[in-house]
């Protein structure tokens, strides 16, 4: 991958099984990181700020790397676990330390948030993420 110093990238899709909420991410790729914000939205709320979500930092393990380190920066339990995830996610893929801010919320989704529906929203995510490296 020959990533340089870009302008940050901006894209919004449907929250997966919501009717009315949007992920909004922000990814900006320098030469040696990635940082990714991510959040949602919902129509109703559009003109309110989203809750700081949790804020984690993950590198490449030279020595075992599939299994990336990671740093918790800023923590809010509710994302946390999702947050750290998608960072040793993306690291694994690019191979690149990562920044992630995470702020999604699952309680406009049609089950206000099962398993299933983090799952569909992370692979999402991903997939976007993946696709602009």
């Amino acid at each position: 991958m020959e990533a340089t110093s870009s302008q940050p990238i901006q894209v919004s899709f449907p929250l997966p099984r919501s009717m009315n909420t949007k992920i909004h991410m922000r990814l900006t790729i320098q030469s040696k990181v990635i940082l990714l914000f991510i959040t949602t939205v919902a129509t109703e709320n559009s003109d309110k700020l989203a809750p700081m979500g949790s804020f984690v930092y993950a590198l490449p393990d030279k020595y075992n790397p599939n299994q990336p380190l990671s740093t918790t920066i800023y923590s809010a339990e509710a994302t946390l676990e999702f947050t750290t995830r998608l960072a040793k996610t993306l690291v694994k893929k690019a191979n690149m330390p990562v920044y992630v801010g995470n702020s999604i919320s699952f309680t406009s989704s049609g089950l206000g948030g099962t398993m299933e529906e983090e799952m569909e929203a992370f692979k999402q995510v991903v997939a976007v993420a993946l696709d602009k490296l």
